[in-house]
């Protein structure tokens, strides 16, 4: 998965999006005006490539991407305080998923399974709670919501990135905790939403006591403890792989390679096209082949910006202005 520069196709872009070791493209603010460019933009990538999965961070708080004339969510961490916050937070889950869904793209990498252990600012009020328990329940049910409206879900940052206070997006996060706190507390979430998940994306955070490379690249993680312990069998999408707590594992060759030999399905390479050009090179090197577990991102709901119109949207808005998350 890999990203452009602009609001619409280059030419180097639309041969890029051909190469079937090309699997996906994320958007960020950069690629956005309003929801009718969006849309044309998704029209565009389809008719290159019918089949790639078109994804987007919108998670709320500070981490959303689609702003204007969208629905400015509240960060995860405002559900917590809240009476009937379950309901709020499927309510929540539902209104984004159907945002992003009616512009043409077919996920949101969320939510957020990181518990707030008042440690890392990268994650912050992003998180539903530090209580494993209590962000268990908000976060089924703003899965619960997404998955109402047509969307897959995608977990993140296994097995959790909540008390490494580096930030992984410029340095390389350490978490010296063992394996068996780990269980008592971050892992919960995952382990219980582990077959509601569609989708898991792991944490650049070493975990030394566990193994001695960040989760992303680790079979330990991976294998050993995602797919068997708590057996998941969703996609597995590395986070960017250019982001500094990935360098470890070399270039950007070596880090798809890395990844996707741990375990990972889909490997990110966003925000340097060069990095990406040479991720796809090892791809094509490789001859790797895309999993078929990729198709079950794809939505099936047809987008269309009419959605305003409808009744249970205009019940959702209410709520969640009656309980002053939006405004």
């Amino acid at each position: 998965m890999l990203d452009i520069a602009g609001t619409w196709l280059t030419a180097e872009d639309r041969q890029l999006l051909r190469q079937p070791e090309v699997g996906g493209l994320i958007l960020f603010a950069r690629n956005i005006e309003n929801p009718r460019q969006v849309q044309e933009l998704c029209r565009t990538i389809r008719a290159v490539r019918p089949d790639i999965l078109l994804a987007v961070d919108q998670e709320g708080g500070r981490v959303q991407r689609l702003r204007r004339d969208f629905v400015r969510l509240p960060a995860m961490r405002e559900f917590a305080s809240r009476v009937d916050a379950p309901k709020l937070a499927e309510i929540c889950g539902w209104v984004m998923a159907t945002e992003v869904l009616a512009v043409g793209l077919d996920f949101s990498f969320a939510p957020v399974l990181d518990l707030d252990h008042q440690r890392s600012a990268v994650v912050g009020s992003r998180a539903f709670e530090g209580d494993p328990q209590r962000a268990t329940e908000l976060a089924g049910a703003f899965i619960k919501g997404m998955q109402s409206a047509g969307m897959a879900a995608t977990g993140k940052h296994f097995p959790g990135h909540g008390w490494a206070e580096a930030d992984s997006h410029v340095a390389i996060p350490v978490d010296e905790r063992g394996l068996e706190a780990l269980r008592q507390r971050d892992l919960i979430p995952f382990q219980r939403l582990a077959g509601e998940l569609d989708a898991v994306m792991p944490a650049h955070v070493i975990y030394p006591q566990v193994d001695d490379k960040p989760a992303g690249f680790s079979q330990r993680w991976l294998q050993d403890i995602l797919r068997k312990e708590l057996g998941f069998q969703g996609v597995i999408f590395s986070d960017d792989l250019s982001m500094a707590g990935a360098h470890v594992a070399g270039d950007a060759a070596s880090r798809i390679e890395a990844a996707l030999a741990a375990g990972c399905d889909m490997g990110l390479v966003c925000n340097d096209r060069g990095a990406a050009e040479l991720a796809l090179s090892a791809l094509q090197r490789l001859g790797a082949q895309p999993s078929p577990m990729l198709a079950k991102m794809r939505t099936r709901v047809s987008g269309s910006l009419e959605y305003k119109q409808d009744p249970r949207w205009r019940a959702s808005i209410a709520t969640l202005k009656a309980a002053e998350l939006i405004v």
